[in-house]
């Protein structure tokens, strides 16, 4: 085992699955991860979940917080102003196999983005809803990775924070450009916590985060390698998918850990340190555990 000490180069929410993140200044940290971070997703007419697999064009959507509204854009369409401080009826969402409590955000939302993903080649067919996660809800993360720990989230796929590495993205882009393929952004992969200063891949090995805020200590224990699908396809600045940074990963980061599934970034859960505030460069100290 050795110890490292680097830096939170970047901190990112999405607050609306699948669609644009914002790169942020400072976000607390609470129960399911960053603060409005997939607070929000688009449903189709049975409840269930819309993402980048099935609707690369979300990609397309960018968000915006300003005061009590987050802001909506895309090619084409006039911005929507979500209120924060208010919901709409309650309902339910699937997402994957957990059914969860919800608030459907309204007709004006729904018309918008119904609107904007059926302008597009392979758009639903049916009228789309934007639900907001019910706080009061609590949605576990599977067991199975975190153990004792009662961890939960909202809307990402299954846990609260995802950890990325520039050293690994540089690593990536080395081998595609040696394809003959265009080097990607960090966007691709929608982390959470994007970490400087620790070699490629090294935190795949890294049992336990522990940050520096003016609150005090953060902790969080790194659980499962993020496996990867067709999202890093999509180019976040045309709602294209092509498969080079699939075809690239799948040659060197088959992960036994989770049967071989091709990984990058590793999912964390919190244990310590909620209502803290996180924000870039902010130093981050570990542990290399190598099997």
């Amino acid at each position: 085992m050795s110890d490292f000490s680097c830096t939170l180069a970047s901190v990112h929410a999405y607050p609306i699955k699948s669609c644009a993140g914002i790169a942020l200044q400072e976000s607390l940290l609470i129960e399911t991860g960053l603060d409005l971070d997939r607070a929000f997703m688009v449903v189709d007419h049975h409840g269930e979940m819309l993402t980048q697999r099935d609707t690369p064009r979300l990609a397309l959507v960018d968000c915006t917080l300003k005061m009590d509204e987050l802001v909506l854009r895309a090619p084409g369409m006039l911005a929507l102003h979500l209120r924060l401080d208010t919901v709409e009826l309650p309902t339910q969402a699937l997402i994957w196999n957990d059914r969860v409590k919800a608030y459907d955000m309204g007709a004006l939302a729904a018309q918008w983005f119904t609107d904007f993903l059926h302008a597009g080649p392979g758009s639903p067919r049916k009228r789309l809803r934007l639900v907001r996660f019910d706080p009061e809800h609590v949605r576990r993360c599977d067991a199975q990775w975190t153990g004792a720990l009662a961890a939960q989230t909202a809307f990402a796929d299954g846990f609260p924070l995802l950890v990325a590495n520039l050293a690994s993205l540089q690593d990536l882009n080395q081998r595609l450009v040696a394809r003959g393929e265009t080097a990607v952004d960090m966007r691709r992969f929608r982390p959470n916590l994007v970490l400087d200063g620790l070699p490629a891949f090294d935190e795949d090995h890294c049992p336990e985060l522990f940050i520096s805020t003016p609150e005090g200590e953060v902790e969080l224990r790194l659980v499962k390698p993020c496996t990867r699908c067709s999202v890093p396809d999509v180019d976040p600045a045309t709602g294209l998918s092509t498969p080079s940074v699939s075809e690239t990963l799948a040659a060197y980061r088959a992960d036994p850990r989770v049967g071989g599934a091709v990984t990058f970034g590793m999912n964390a859960v919190v244990v310590r340190g909620l209502e803290h505030s996180l924000a870039p460069g902010q130093t981050v100290r570990g542990r290399i555990a190598f099997d």
